[in-house]
């Protein structure tokens, strides 16, 4: 395998990436004996027919796309090692040649690293944040604690209010037709969450118990069904069933059920001490956080589109993820929302942009300052982690690898960039 590299404007550049004819023909062997059990030729049995006689009658391009396929991703993970370059972002691939006896020749654009201009680092001045704990603040954990406690009471003396928990049945209709996905027996649906359709839950306030009433919505212009964007809806709706929210009395009851004290005056003493521990962390996080904006307000980055874009796909993949783990899919989320998939991502490109540049300067920092990672730091991290993960440190080490070590070393001089920056900042 050999690479060429072309420098393109705005921090892009070209591989043009050329693999051995032999590499090739293994590879367009390997696509025939991935398809030929699929391939039909009278005369003879599916999966008998040689390599020559389907190739003869269908052309040799017709397994030059799997043979591609099975190249690429190795040769670009070659090249991506051997440029020299540190490429940051998801490849934009275009086959230049395929044929056989030929070498195979493709291009993969890509951003690399853009130049950073570091602005002022040092002595950067930051609002002083109030870590004191009022009464307000101790009232409103306890409020928080009284509404994760409450409970749910059924009634039946009186129609649907603001914030009533409902159980209904509906069926939604698009000129009278009935819609996919627009039907629902025994949901459960809390007035005033915001969870369905704008104007939805409004018109059920006053709907009495089991009397059939129909809503009048209009789906979102961006709405992710397509064909229900910016339709008006009429949702035929029951309520079965009414709940209202009951809280807990504040006393040493309440008290001793959600800690671990048996009085009120104990928990408030030991809910202030976590409520300043709380702030001092928050208050910490905070002037790191402005200490960073600061830095890149003063700085000068041209971020490439493509490694925005790679940044946007990597956050919406890891919300994907958050998502799942939570027993939810995309689509029922997008569905709840209103949102199209491309529109979420939208939303999610000024984090994007924010953590590229953030990560960005402190990289600039590191070099900066020489900040270095020590094999101590790293045995402190591996230690850290292992009690995380509940496991043995070589267990932890063997499944980080040495890639997954470079990347954490990475990281924790990225952290000590961080650290040195808020130690030099000034607060005012």
């Amino acid at each position: 395998m050999s690479q060429q590299i072309e420098k393109l404007d705005g921090s892009m550049a070209k591989l043009t990436i050329e693999v051995g004819a032999d590499e090739l023909e293994k590879a367009i062997e390997k696509a025939y004996q991935k398809n030929r059990g699929r391939i039909s030729v009278p005369g003879f049995r599916k999966g008998k027919v040689p390599r020559q006689m389907i190739e003869k009658m269908y052309g040799k391009e017709i397994f030059y796309d799997d043979a591609a396929n099975f190249l690429i991703p190795d040769a670009y993970e070659a090249a991506f090692a051997e440029c020299g370059e540190e490429i940051v972002s998801s490849p934009q691939i275009e086959i230049v040649r395929i044929e056989a006896g030929q070498p195979f020749v493709f291009t993969a654009e890509v951003a690399l690293k853009p130049e950073v201009h570091l602005g002022k680092y040092k002595g950067v001045k930051v609002e002083k944040a109030d870590v004191s704990v009022s009464a307000e603040d101790i009232e409103a954990a306890i409020e928080k604690e009284r509404e994760q406690n409450a409970r749910f009471v059924v009634i039946d003396d009186r129609p649907v209010a603001d914030g009533d928990m409902i159980i209904l049945d509906f069926e939604g209709f698009v000129d009278g037709v009935p819609f996919a996905g627009g039907k629902a027996a025994d949901h459960s649906l809390t007035i005033g969450s915001g969870a369905f359709i704008p104007g939805f839950e409004e018109q059920l306030v006053g709907a009495a118990l089991n009397e059939e009433m129909t809503v009048n919505v209009t789906f979102p212009a961006d709405y992710q069904a397509a064909d229900l964007a910016g339709r008006e809806a009429a949702f035929v709706c029951t309520v079965k069933e009414i709940k209202v929210k009951e809280l807990p009395e504040v006393d040493d009851e309440f008290a001793a059920e959600v800690s671990e004290f048996d009085t009120l005056d104990e928990y408030r003493q030991d809910l202030t001490l976590k409520l300043a521990e709380d702030k001092e962390k928050a208050a910490k996080e905070a002037k790191e956080d402005a200490v960073i904006d600061a830095i890149i307000a003063d700085s000068d980055i041209e971020i490439p589109e493509a490694m925005l874009l790679t940044q946007q796909r990597q956050l919406y993949d890891d919300f994907v993820q958050q998502l799942s783990m939570r027993g939810m899919g995309i689509e029922q989320y997008l569905q709840m929302l209103g949102m199209t998939q491309q529109a979420l991502m939208e939303q999610m490109r000024p984090q994007a942009d924010t953590k590229i540049r953030s990560r960005l300067v402190l990289e600039k920092i590191v070099e900066t300052e020489n900040i270095s990672v020590t094999d101590e730091d790293y045995d402190a991290e591996m230690a850290t982690l292992a009690e995380s993960y509940r496991m043995e440190v070589d267990k932890v080490r063997e499944m980080m690898g040495e890639k997954g070590k470079e990347r954490i070393m990475k990281d924790l001089a990225v952290q000590k960039a961080v650290d040195f920056a808020v130690a030099q900042a000034k607060e005012k």
